[in-house]
C-alpha cells in the first residue's frame, strides 16, 4: 500500500469521522473514485486499516476533549464508589453515564446486523441518496429553534441519539450527522449538539476498534510491508481527527450546519451521477 494512499485516506478519515458527511461513505468513495485496490486480496487487511484509521480519530477526539474526559471519568466513578452521591447525582456523573448508554443501540446494531450492513457497502448510488436525504434532514433540524445545554441531557435523549447514531453504521449517513440531527429536533443548541455528539463518539468508536482488532489480529495480523502505512495512517487521522473536532465547534457556533448540508448535496449528486455512467 502506497504511503500516499495511506495519508489520503486517513485525512479523509478524519476530517469525515467529524464534520456531518459520513466518514464509512468517504472511505467507500475516494477508492472508488481513483481505482484503488490496495486491499483487493485481503480482506482483513482492509478492516485492519479502517480499524487503525478509527483508533486514530480516537486518540484526536480523546485529545480535544482530555478535560471534559478526566471530569466526567471521576463524577462517574464517584457515583459507584461513594453510596452518598447515589441518591442526589451531580450533573457530571449523570452526563457520563449517560454517554456511556449511549452507545448501546448503536453496539447492539453493529452486532447482530454487521453481515447484512456490509452487504450494502458497495452500493454507491445508495451512498450518493443517503448522502443527500440525510443532509437535507440535518438542514431542517438546524432550523429549529433549541436552547437546551449538556446539563440537561438526559436518559432518554442518550437513548434517542444512540438510535440515530446506530441508523447511522450504513455509509452515507453520517454519525456524527445523525446525532446532530437528533439532538437538534431534540432543542439542544447547535454547539451542545455537536459536543454531545462528539462526546458520544468516543465510546462507540473505542468498543468497535477494540471488538475489530481482536478480530483482525486473530486472522493473522499486520504483514511488515504494510506496518509503516498503518503507522502514518493513524497518526494523521489522530492530527486531522482533532482539527475536524476543532474546526466543526467554529462553523457550527458561527454559522450553523448549512455548509456541511450543501456539500452532502452536491457530493451526493456527483456520487449518483458517476455511479449511472456507462464507463463505471
Amino acid at each position: 500500500m502506497p504511503i500516499i494512499h495511506a495519508i489520503a485516506l486517513a485525512i479523509t478519515q478524519g476530517l469525515t469521522e467529524f464534520f456531518p458527511v459520513s466518514s464509512s461513505g468517504h472511505l467507500s468513495l475516494l477508492p472508488w473514485f481513483f481505482g484503488w485496490d490496495d486491499f483487493a486480496n485481503s480482506p482483513h487487511l482492509n478492516k485492519a486499516f479502517d480499524v487503525a484509521l478509527h483508533l486514530g480519530t480516537l486518540v484526536g477526539a480523546i485529545s480535544y476533549f482530555w478535560n471534559d474526559l478526566v471530569r466526567y471519568a471521576k463524577a462517574g466513578l464517584a457515583l459507584i464508589f461513594n453510596r452518598e452521591q447515589r441518591s442526589n447525582p451531580t450533573t457530571d456523573a449523570r452526563v457520563a453515564w449517560f454517554l456511556v448508554a449511549s452507545s448501546v443501540p448503536g453496539a447492539l446494531t453493529g452486532l447482530f446486523l454487521s453481515d447484512v450492513l456490509e452487504a450494502w457497502e458497495d452500493k454507491f448510488w445508495l451512498i450518493g441518496v443517503l448522502l443527500i436525504v440525510f443532509g437535507l434532514i440535518l438542514g431542517w433540524a438546524d432550523s429549529l429553534v433549541g436552547t437546551r445545554k449538556t446539563e440537561g441531557f438526559t436518559l432518554r435523549d442518550a437513548l434517542l441519539m444512540g438510535l440515530g447514531q446506530a441508523f447511522a453504521l450504513q455509509p452515507g449517513v453520517s454519525r456524527s450527522g445523525a446525532t446532530m440531527t437528533v439532538a437538534r429536533v431534540l432543542g439542544f443548541e447547535r454547539d451542545t449538539a455537536a459536543r454531545i455528539s462528539f462526546l458520544m463518539a468516543i465510546p462507540i468508536i473505542a468498543g468497535a476498534g477494540l471488538y475489530s482488532a481482536v478480530s483482525v489480529f486473530s486472522e493473522g495480523g499486520i504483514p511488515a510491508d504494510f506496518r509503516a502505512p498503518f503507522a502514518v495512517g493513524m497518526a494523521t487521522a489522530a492530527i486531522t481527527g482533532w482539527l475536524a473536532v476543532w474546526a466543526t465547534l467554529r462553523v457550527v457556533r458561527n454559522h450553523g450546519f448549512g455548509i456541511f448540508v450543501a456539500y452532502r448535496v452536491v457530493l451526493g449528486v456527483v456520487v449518483i451521477a458517476v455511479a449511472a455512467s456507462p464507463w463505471r
